[in-house]
């Protein structure tokens, strides 16, 4: 029964659908029995971040902190499918000139601010296990863009496989 109202939870004020929110469960079950907890990551204010999780975490914020946990772990996932496709650190995949525009004439130094915003803590628990999460989740996307903004040249013609807050997902 508390699965169920954790499911309506991710459902109604995620945007989720209901395999989703079973799935992003059962996951979030597995990785905490790992002892990774990503969904009530711990404080990490007196601890040192690796360049890498910065960088990572930063991306996660800058694109998509407005969106949830849910619209998160999506941006997450697609730094995770496109390290895995280019065979890249998830790092070198954020810090790609023209990939994610919040790092678009950006240094590290002035995108830190965002380590101290609420959502920063859920953001470097994803950064932190980027290489355990189920890039499933996006339908293995690599590409996304805000359903705010002209839609990009890339997306012309192209078929989103995923609708998460205000970001739609390809797999190109």
């Amino acid at each position: 029964m508390r699965a169920m109202k954790k499911i309506k939870w991710l459902v109604n004020d995620l945007g989720l659908n209901e395999l989703d929110a079973w799935w992003r469960l059962v996951w979030t079950a597995a990785l905490m029995a790992a002892g990774l907890n990503t969904i009530d990551a711990h404080t990490h204010n007196n601890v040192k971040l690796t360049k890498e999780t910065k960088v990572i975490a930063i991306t996660i914020l800058a694109e998509a902190r407005g969106e949830g946990q849910g619209g998160m772990y999506a941006v997450a996932a697609v730094i995770a499918q496109r390290a895995f496709e280019r065979g890249r650190t998830p790092k070198e995949v954020c810090l790609k000139p023209y990939q994610f525009s919040c790092w678009n004439g950006k240094s590290l130094k002035s995108l830190e601010h965002l380590l101290k915003v609420p959502q920063a803590k859920y953001a470097i628990a994803l950064a932190k296990n980027i290489k355990l999460l189920s890039r499933d989740f996006v339908g293995y996307a690599n590409h996304y863009h805000n359903n705010k903004i002209k839609l990009p040249y890339w997306a012309k013609g192209q078929k989103p496989i995923k609708v998460i807050g205000n970001h739609i997902f390809y797999k190109l």
